[in-house]
């Protein structure tokens, strides 16, 4: 993303193997369900509810695993998940933002302190990087929902604050406050988003060499494979030519 994919903050992937994929199915259920047992389970009166729900479609989730992830809520069966961040650094001073939903916070805090040692990193105390972030709203398109002219006019009509465009994918941010009556206003013209979330927006960006995207990408990998973990932020910029390298 010659804007936003530079800084693939957002979930850097490896591939769509059957494991990745079964791993983001169970996280996007994970979302639906604490969604769900934090507000009402009808997505059109619960905003992050709605949000989880088309995250999950975006992602090709069959509707009955949407479905069933909204009823373990409504019936009480739904393990007792809590959200928690981690900050620290990575290889390179780069600063990351992690997000989890867990039911065992010694677990997901040794996994994500072990994950952070192994590929040159060290987690720090809470509020360690967040300060040079900013707290977003975030609206995700694909490239195919128009060029970024028409996506820049629909966004700046629909109260967005700014846009990152390139021929893959559309970034809309907005204040958290707007998030989701920008995204309804999108969705009359753009049709429904890939992505309606909160997000880390670094104020200042890293750029890394070859070396430390190598080792900082694995470190992506390994905390993206956790189960725990729902979403990693980064405040680091790839060049395009040590991207195209790295394949």
């Amino acid at each position: 993303m010659a804007g936003h994919s530079k800084f693939k903050n957002i979930m850097h992937r490896k591939g769509a193997q059957d494991k990745k994929r079964a791993a983001q199915f169970s996280k996007l259920s994970r979302e639906i369900t604490v969604a769900a047992k934090m507000g009402m389970p009808d997505p059109d009166f619960n905003p992050r509810l709605r949000a989880a729900v088309n995250a999950a479609k975006a992602q090709s989730v069959p509707k009955d695993n949407i479905q069933r992830a909204i009823d373990k809520a409504s019936k009480g069966d739904a393990e007792n998940y809590e959200e928690v961040r981690y900050e620290g650094y990575g290889p390179g001073g780069v600063a990351i933002i992690v997000e989890a939903l867990t039911d065992n916070r010694n677990r997901t805090a040794t996994n994500v302190r072990t994950a952070f040692a192994k590929n040159g990193g060290n987690l720090g105390a809470s509020g360690a990087v967040s300060h040079g972030f900013e707290r977003l709203g975030l609206i995700e398109y694909p490239g195919s929902a128009g060029d970024a002219d028409k996506v820049f006019e629909a966004a700046l009509e629909a109260g967005a604050d700014d846009v990152e465009s390139d021929e893959d994918s559309h970034a809309i941010w907005v204040a958290v406050e707007n998030l989701h009556p920008v995204a309804r206003e999108l969705e009359k013209v753009l049709g429904e988003a890939e992505g309606v979330k909160l997000a880390w927006k670094p104020s200042l960006k890293t750029e890394v060499d070859e070396a430390t995207a190598t080792t900082l990408l694995k470190l992506i990998d390994v905390l993206d494979d956790d189960d725990d973990v729902q979403t990693v932020w980064g405040n680091y910029e790839i060049p395009d030519d040590v991207m195209a390298k790295l394949g």
